[in-house]
């Protein structure tokens, strides 16, 4: 208790604290969109159910990892080593690290799931075609829904592994306080709880923003894969561009809604006139 007084009552605590959860809550965006556009894809009655409860093993799953920081700094450690016959760069040394940890081959592992489920998405979303499966009695299959309650779960939990075991190692980084990250974990998946229903139904109001989300999860999975190979893409370059392009399809969207507008105003008008 004394300790925690005293943590309480550091500036650089609070400090540690506030960059944390900024970390957290952007870093927990990626896994609400990919909850978001998985929930969206299941029967009304189950959409909210499987964001909640993908959310609930979000928070889990972080604290259970947070109660074994030694296991989680002991995935940094090098598994295996490849031999290089490839390029090398201006340096001498190979243009890849081939030095890998568990938490490389996990990031690597996500990557590419990522990039595999986001892929099949941007296919279903061309070409939809109805899985035999999730056809009711009659054959018939509400619209929207292409995937079953069981497969939305299993694979929001693969992907909550991948996006914990990155904010658990992003939290590591950045404190030494055991506290401090429970906090800035838990203050991180409220968030995510609270802004899921609003994004979620945002996501399946606008069907652009489907493509630009996938496009984002596609990135995000490139992103995976080389920070896995030892390429480092700094965040703040992979968030200006969700946010530039965020900004654009925002404009894209005023503008549709303005020429809407117009039209529809246009058609009232020659309706009133005799």
């Amino acid at each position: 208790m004394d300790s925690l007084m005293t943590l309480a009552a550091d500036p650089a605590a609070w400090a540690a604290l506030i960059t944390l959860v900024v970390m957290e809550v952007v870093l927990g965006i990626d896994n609400l969109v990919f909850i978001s556009i998985l929930s969206n894809k299941l029967p009304l009655e189950q959409q909210a159910k499987a964001r909640r409860l993908g959310i609930a093993l979000a928070l889990i799953m972080r604290l259970a990892l947070l109660s074994t920081i030694a296991f989680i700094v002991g995935l940094t450690a090098t598994v295996f080593e490849l031999p290089w016959t490839g390029p090398v760069g201006k340096d001498g040394h190979a243009m890849f690290e081939l030095a890998f940890s568990w938490r490389d081959l996990i990031l690597i592992a996500g990557g590419l799931f990522l990039v595999w489920k986001a892929t099949t998405e941007v296919h279903h979303t061309m070409d939809p075609t109805p899985s035999p499966n999730l056809l009711d009695k009659d054959g018939v299959m509400a619209a929207g829904v292409t995937m079953n309650f069981g497969a939305a779960i299993v694979q929001i939990l693969l992907l909550d592994m991948v996006f914990s075991i990155d904010s658990i190692l992003t939290a590591v980084g950045m404190t030494d306080h055991l506290p401090i990250m429970v906090i800035a974990v838990v203050f991180a998946v409220v968030v995510m709880l609270v802004a899921a229903e609003p994004l979620a139904k945002f996501i399946n109001d606008n069907p652009t923003v489907v493509m630009l989300a996938l496009g984002f999860l596609l990135m995000i999975g490139a992103t995976l894969i080389a920070d896995g190979f030892g390429v480092h893409v700094p965040k703040g370059y992979i968030y200006a561009a969700m946010a530039f392009s965020g900004l654009v399809e925002a404009l894209n969207m005023a503008s549709r809604r303005a020429q809407q507008r117009k039209a529809q105003a246009a058609m009232d008008n020659s309706q009133s006139v005799p």
